[in-house]
């Protein structure tokens, strides 16, 4: 989970474009001529993101990848800018031949044992800093949790393992595949890791009339038109566990004794987990 420090964010941002003035202009038309060239000079990048966001420990620069757009880490932050730094767009980034969220992909290599919302899911508007996250709960009690919050799949004999997940999350679609593949009873929970479009979609599916297919189908990226109005304020009890529990990413496993697992694992040892074993 990220905090951010110093002033609100686009206020900071506001506030120095007008204080700037001319000095930013010369960062920024020096930038600006570079996308004719082969490369970008992401010392002028960096220049300019300094001159804006003075607060923000920027990390790597790359401009090589996405056309137009470069990638900036700071912290366990993903941002992008134009290459004149002047646009700043949080958000998350699409491979549409490739069908393939890029921000979620690289958050999951920068930090690997937490996929926190990010850039790609915060609604905050201070500036990105590192935050010390609350430590995860080892085991917990699944009793607070609603019936109707869940999403079940999977053969009604298989053993039960309770997963919080996100449909924009793609360990946590490579875990369901795992999970088919052992043959588990599925209850699967929401959790809206990457902001409003993840709420949108867990509520798109857990009002379908075939909740398991939706799921099924949100994870292979397909549409998922939503059913009849439903009560989804179980998703909130969704995420208020995970918060309560210190779990800032996804995918979580929870075995029936309330033992925890969190990332992405195979069937073979989702399996040892589940008869008590390490995994």
């Amino acid at each position: 989970m990220r905090r951010m420090e110093g002033a609100p964010f686009w206020s900071l941002i506001a506030s120095a474009s007008l204080a700037l003035g001319m000095g930013a202009g010369l960062v920024a038309k020096s930038v600006h001529a570079a996308p004719a060239m082969a490369g970008v000079d992401t010392t002028l990048v960096r220049a300019a993101l300094k001159l804006r966001l003075p607060k923000t420990r920027i990390g790597a620069i790359d401009c090589g990848r996405f056309g137009g757009l470069c990638e900036v880490v700071a912290g366990t932050t993903l941002f992008y800018v134009d290459r004149s730094a002047r646009y700043l767009m949080i958000g998350r980034l699409y491979d549409m031949e490739a069908r393939s969220d890029l921000t979620a992909t690289r958050l999951l290599e920068l930090n690997p044992d937490l996929l926190a919302a990010g850039a790609a899911g915060r609604r905050d508007d201070e500036e990105a800093k590192p935050a010390a996250a609350t430590p995860a709960a080892a085991k917990v009690d699944l009793a607070s949790l609603p019936a109707s919050s869940a999403i079940h799949w999977g053969p009604a004999n298989g053993p039960r393992l309770v997963v919080l997940s996100d449909f924009h999350c793609g360990y946590c679609r490579k875990l369901a595949a795992e999970l088919a593949r052992m043959g588990a009873r599925v209850e699967e929970r929401p959790i809206s890791i990457f902001g409003v479009e993840s709420r949108k979609l867990a509520e798109a599916v857990l009002c379908a009339p075939d909740p398991a297919a939706a799921a099924h189908a949100a994870y292979a990226g397909q549409p998922v038109a939503p059913g009849e109005t439903c009560d989804v304020s179980g998703l909130d009890a969704n995420e208020a566990f995970a918060r309560k529990h210190g779990f800032g990413g996804t995918p979580v496993i929870i075995r029936a004794d309330g033992a925890v697992l969190q990332g992405f694992h195979t069937a073979e040892q989702l399996k040892a987990f589940v008869v008590g074993g390490r995994a």
